[in-house]
């Protein structure tokens, strides 16, 4: 917000546009931290909150959104701030996408239907360079991988080689990954979800069962969606729910750090403080 605000104090119109995976649910206001009105500070937001539940937002959905909403920004002559920690999103975005047809529905309906542990062995004797690079117990990414390789033939790594869409050559990026002290980040962990449950992240999840979703849909496996279902079975009591709710975020938080301090490019900033200098991180976007 601090860069948006300081761009618009420039003259420039600044649009902040959504790339975290659990605030496009209109479902998950509370348990995304969705930005409030207030936390808006009266800057335009886009992608909050867009998705209903019931809908899976896929990668290439959210980037072909968002590529629509920054070629307006830019055609009104703003400023696009993409804000988020989903690395796949903004891969998708950026670098594109494999261009992977249409999964057979016979193929899927097999394929969902196998436990990890028989879809992995499958994987490993079908596509053994896609199952090095797995964890054995990555579901959706080991069932994604093997119903390719059975639908098309073809494995996964030749699909990913043709990569078709991405905005990246196309647009000036300024990209910063923050990378705060972890001790700093854990805390905030902690405090993040016992400030959810004060909020109302109970309620969201009683309205959010009553829908009687699909479970394996994103909205269903969100961070804190389990924990606070489990008190709300009587499987644990609330304390529980928090300890469990804030170690979900903890062990989410470990694994977005790793990603980010490790994939993007060498050229993206890596921020390693709590504060920074807007000026001297972002001064080609705050010249008039």
């Amino acid at each position: 917000m601090t860069l948006a605000e300081a761009i618009e104090r420039q003259g420039r119109r600044a649009v902040v546009i959504n790339a975290d995976s659990a605030q496009v649910y209109a479902d998950l206001a509370v348990l995304s931290a969705r930005p409030s009105a207030e936390e808006m500070r009266g800057i335009e937001h886009r992608l909050f909150g867009g998705w209903d539940g019931v809908l899976a937002c896929s990668a290439a959905e959210w980037a072909a959104a968002a590529q629509r909403e920054i070629a307006e920004v830019h055609e009104a002559g703003g400023v696009p701030i993409l804000v988020g920690g989903t690395g796949l999103y903004l891969h998708t975005l950026i670098d594109g996408i494999a261009p992977v047809p249409p999964i057979d529905p016979a193929v899927r309906t097999a394929v969902r239907a196998l436990a990890v542990t028989d879809a992995f062995a499958a994987l490993t004797r079908e596509d053994p360079v896609r199952a090095a690079a797995l964890s054995p117990a990555d579901t959706t990414r080991i069932a994604r991988a093997l119903e390719v390789i059975r639908s098309t033939g073809r494995p996964m790594a030749e699909w990913q080689a043709e990569r078709v869409g991405g905005i990246g050559g196309a647009v000036a990026l300024h990209a910063a990954v923050l990378l705060p002290p972890r001790d700093w980040l854990y805390e905030r962990c902690d405090r993040r979800f016992a400030l959810m449950l004060e909020g109302g992240a109970v309620a969201e999840v009683e309205r959010l069962l009553a829908r009687n979703l699909d479970p394996a849909l994103p909205v269903m496996r969100a961070i804190g969606v389990r924990e606070i279902a489990g008190y709300l079975a009587g499987e644990w009591d609330l304390a529980e729910a928090e300890k469990r709710g804030a170690q979900a975020t903890r062990n989410y938080a470990k694994r977005q750090y790793t990603w980010f301090r490790n994939q993007p490019p060498p050229e993206w900033r890596r921020i390693q403080s709590q504060t920074y200098d807007i000026a001297s991180h972002f001064g080609v976007l705050l010249q008039k």
